[in-house]
């Protein structure tokens, strides 16, 4: 593999079999919740093997700008953050925070606790991300977000997206109300705020939830900082007055999203791959697309702190649900060419407004590499292709799928990622750990 140009990197496939070992960066979702509930707490805290990325650099400079003292060591992936035990030093900041979810909707009710007015906006593609939902729970909680724009494009039913106002004098508490079938961060937003309202906060879902995985895993860093939450299933949440315990050291487990890709290597290229510093015991949801994998064929092998993918013959086509999952929805569809009967993916439309509408535009680039796919309302059928077309991926400055195509590149001799750089998003040196793939032989 090799970067002839800044503006897309070329793939050669491999000429083995694999037999790797990689490291991936920490998880971008634990280490923003963690970012989060450290400026909570009161005291000082090192998050260890933390990601470094777009999204978590714009959020660690949210909180500074907010007045916290947020240390960041980049080369030994340390963060460490002094937390003000629910208090927000600024009282007004206009926050800029790129095409980073998590950061939109985390900030957007972490700064309901302050006393102060204060902007947050973004990239244009985050003036299209909705957060209605959101700004509609917190008002019912007695809160003032008041949207700064009308959407445009394609959000054609008033839907509010950022820039937002947001007029802040504490979290009164109280009951709210909450879809949950647009993000998971809505509600994962509200939870990780609510122990420092000012009365008990409940919490119920008017929808189906999705991805429920990662209010599981912001229910459980929650508990590892000391504050419980009563809950009915994935209806109902009760939260109650407390704060957050101080934990000095907290380790970020490795990113289980990111290990999707390189978990996913063998079952086209054959061969093993071992991804370490990860556990099938991790609390991240994506860790269950091994079971995807092993589905499709493949071998999955535990280590003490690492799990190795061994690639099988040939892979089976799936029918699957993946709205629990759905960022690993575009890690199967670049394998599923390479499946020797059809893949029905199912249940993410909620994709349709993540980075970009991958649902879209992982159809449209599965086309242009001559592969079959009919696109559905909730998903898309890829059929398996027996010869590829070159072609230049676009990736619509979506991090997920400039890494999940180059997969393609390891088998088929002609796939060039447009703005590969985009990958800073969540994993910077993508390319060179994917790199290593090609490197290792006959270890």
């Amino acid at each position: 593999m090799q970067n002839l140009h800044p503006s897309s990197f070329i793939l050669h496939p491999l000429s083995h079999p694999l037999n790797a070992t990689v490291r991936v960066p920490g998880s971008k979702s634990l280490t923003n919740r963690a970012l989060l509930i450290a400026s909570l707490a009161n005291g000082t805290t090192h998050l260890t093997n933390a990601l470094f990325s777009d999204d978590s650099r714009y959020f660690a400079k949210a909180l500074q700008t907010l007045g916290f003292d947020v240390q960041l060591d980049e080369a030994n992936h340390s963060m460490t953050v002094t937390g003000l035990g629910g208090k927000i030093p600024a009282t007004k900041a206009e926050l800029f925070i790129g095409n980073a979810g998590t950061a939109a909707r985390f900030l957007s009710a972490f700064l309901t606790l302050g006393n102060g007015e204060y902007i947050l906006d973004g990239e244009p593609r985050m003036r299209e991300r909705p957060i209605g939902d959101l700004v509609e729970a917190l008002t019912q909680l007695g809160c003032d977000i008041q949207p700064m724009q009308k959407a445009e494009g394609r959000m054609q039913n008033g839907e509010i997206c950022p820039p937002v106002r947001i007029m802040a004098s504490g979290l009164r508490g109280g009951k709210t109300k909450i879809a949950g079938d647009i993000s998971s961060q809505f509600l994962s937003a509200l939870l990780m705020t609510a122990p420092y309202g000012q009365s008990p906060i409940e919490i119920e879902l008017t929808t189906d939830l999705n991805s429920k995985p990662y209010v599981d895993m912001t229910i459980a860093i929650m508990q590892d900082f000391g504050v419980e939450i009563e809950r009915d299933g994935y209806k109902h949440f009760v939260v109650h007055p407390n704060s957050y315990s101080l934990i000095p050291n907290y380790p970020i487990e490795s990113d289980a999203s990111a290990a999707s890709y390189f978990f996913a290597a063998p079952a086209i290229c054959g061969g093993t791959v071992r991804v370490e510093n990860i556990s099938r015991k991790s609390v991240q949801g994506d860790i269950t697309f091994l079971d995807v994998l092993q589905q499709m064929g493949c071998v999955v092998e535990e280590g003490n702190s690492s799990i190795a993918v061994h690639g099988p013959s040939s892979i089976v086509g799936l029918d699957i649900d993946m709205r629990d999952i759905p960022d690993t929805a575009q890690t199967l569809a670049a394998i599923a060419p390479f499946a020797f009967s059809p893949t029905r993916i199912r249940g993410i439309a909620s994709a349709r407004v993540k980075e970009t509408d991958r649902v879209s535009a992982t159809c449209t680039e599965l086309k242009r590499l001559g592969v079959q796919v009919e696109e559905h309302e909730d998903g898309m059928t890829i059929y398996p292709c027996q010869k590829f077309k070159s072609a230049k991926v676009q990736t619509y400055n979506d991090h997920r799928m400039a890494m999940a195509f180059s997969l393609i590149g390891l088998r088929f001799d002609g796939v060039t990622i447009e703005n590969p750089g985009c990958v800073s998003k969540t994993f910077p040196n993508y390319f060179e750990v994917l790199a290593e793939l090609g490197k290792q032989v006959n270890r």
